[in-house]
């Protein structure tokens, strides 16, 4: 599975990212009070499929140069 979990801190209902430790490109996607992270495909899509004002799943479409 591509997307990781992130911990928000219940007390203060803040996330923290240490970005330097993150490689290349990515994308954090938050809803219902659940964050997930995701790295970014060198060559390709990602899209964000929300219903209802909710987020109900992540897409991948890649590709590779010829």
């Amino acid at each position: 599975m591509r997307l990781k979990e992130l911990e928000i801190d219940p007390s203060t209902m803040r996330l923290e990212v240490d970005i330097m430790e993150q490689k290349g490109s990515f994308a954090i996607v938050v809803c219902d009070g659940k964050a997930k992270i995701t790295e970014l495909p060198p060559h390709g899509e990602t899209k964000i499929i929300t219903h209802q004002g909710k987020v109900k799943r992540v897409k991948f479409d890649e590709g590779e140069e010829f």
